[in-house]
């Protein structure tokens, strides 16, 4: 991790691969304000993970989850689709699915940006990155007018 360039460095994923991801200004903050505090509670090496149980190793999946269920309930959170309650996991289909709405929505390339989108999150094939888009019936819609625009358009091409 790297907080001056607000780049975070993700290493060996399930694919063996790594990647850089860039990190917004809040959450850079908030990270140099966690780091201080960790700090002051023992030394930071780069082999440590970033976030510490409370004895100082690595955080188990099921304190994980348990911290996940207080912020869903406090938060109001209600699931939707066919589970129930929100998953860690639903929060990245939700940033995909919200991420292609905005760039329709603001006119963007978003077959040009979906390469980047699916880097970012880690997928080693495009494919995997339009599967998220496939539940959500708006962004159906939207694949079916640019469809249908794109069809228009090679049948104008070949008209003689």
């Amino acid at each position: 991790m790297n907080l001056d360039s607000a780049v975070l460095t993700i290493r060996n994923t399930k694919f063996r691969k790594s990647r850089h991801v860039p990190m917004h200004v809040t959450v850079v903050a908030a990270l140099r304000r966690y780091l201080e505090v960790r700090a002051r509670h023992g030394a930071l090496s780069k082999d440590s993970p970033l976030f510490l149980s409370s004895e100082g190793g690595f955080i188990a999946e099921r304190r994980i989850n348990k911290i996940f269920q207080k912020l869903r309930t406090k938060l109001g959170w209600a699931p939707r689709g066919g589970h129930r309650e929100v998953r860690i996991h639903d929060l990245r289909h939700t940033f995909i699915c919200r991420r292609v709405q905005l760039w329709h929505e603001h006119g963007a390339d978003i077959d040009n940006r979906m390469a980047a989108l699916s880097t970012y999150v880690g997928h080693a094939k495009i494919s995997d990155t339009y599967w998220y888009l496939t539940a959500v019936p708006e962004l159906m819609a939207v694949s079916g007018r640019r469809f249908e625009l794109f069809a228009a358009n090679i049948e104008g091409d070949h008209r003689v």
